[in-house]
């Protein structure tokens, strides 16, 4: 693993506690096979077993896809066990292209992002292990994505937020009345739902909460860029968001460092 950050997690950090120290947690970029499939087992333990999500090619408790082998993977491990408890799996504009397309184009139609469309990074796949769902390893997961982000010099990234609709949509519905009144306007970068979730037809005055990925795209500065589309997969509204980097929260960018001079990631 080529590491990119670590920290060392508090008691108070919001993880569980079992008594022990602290666990060190160092993020990085995977750079064997080996590395990549432990990934792929992660992916597979919360997208099927915790969240119930369907794929129907995987197997041997291992999650994969075609774009796999064109994507960087951002992987969060405990320094002293070695466990993989977080990912994020990275798409250049470069790789897209030998890859025939982003992966968000099976769901989204991408022509409304205009000249930025081959400027984009897309991250995707984000997943978390479930002992370490209290924000640290989102946050490290970021901090490893800000720090490639900056050694590219990229400056817009595309992702989807995935809204769970186990609660018959009263959480996207939640999403929806948040969102809608700030989407993109006039000629404005926005995409299309290829298949669109219908969340004006959900009953929206159920109380529910935004979950706390989206609220967190939210507060780095991101944008949901459009209406959400139906992933029947993971049984979930997909909504678009999109950041540009030079418009992310001042707090976060000194945070991540983004404005230190950029120095070149070692390519695979």
């Amino acid at each position: 693993m080529l590491e990119l950050a670590r920290i060392n997690p508090s008691r108070n950090a919001g993880e569980p506690w079992t008594g022990g120290a602290a666990k060190v947690l160092v993020v990085g970029l995977a750079r064997t096979a080996e590395e990549i499939e432990q990934i792929q087992r992660l992916r597979y333990e919360v997208f099927t077993e915790d969240m119930g999500a369907v794929f129907p090619d995987a197997q041997d408790g291992v999650e994969r896809d075609r774009f796999d082998p064109f994507c960087e993977h951002l992987m969060v491990r405990e320094l002293d066990t070695g466990r993989v408890v977080g990912t994020y799996r990275i798409l250049t504009p470069e790789k897209a292209r030998e890859a025939g397309g982003y992966y968000s184009e099976s769901e989204f139609d991408l022509s409304g992002l205009g000249p930025i469309r081959d400027e984009l990074v897309e991250v995707g796949r984000s997943c978390t292990h479930a002992d370490y769902r209290g924000g640290s390893v989102i946050m490290l997961l970021w901090s490893g994505l800000a720090e490639y982000l900056r050694r590219g010099g990229y400056e817009y990234v595309l992702g989807c937020a995935s809204v769970s609709l186990r609660d018959d949509g009263v959480t996207a519905a939640e999403v929806w009345r948040t969102i809608s009144k700030s989407l993109p306007q006039g000629g404005e970068p926005r995409v299309t739902p290829l298949h669109r979730y219908p969340v004006e037809k959900l009953n929206s005055t159920l109380p529910a909460r935004v979950p706390p990925l989206i609220k967190g795209y939210l507060k780095l500065g991101a944008k949901v860029c459009g209406e959400p589309a139906w992933d029947p997969d993971f049984n979930a509204a997909d909504f678009p968001v999109l950041l540009k980097m030079e418009r992310m929260d001042e707090r976060y960018r000194r945070h991540f460092g983004l404005d230190q001079p950029a120095v070149s990631t070692p390519q695979r």
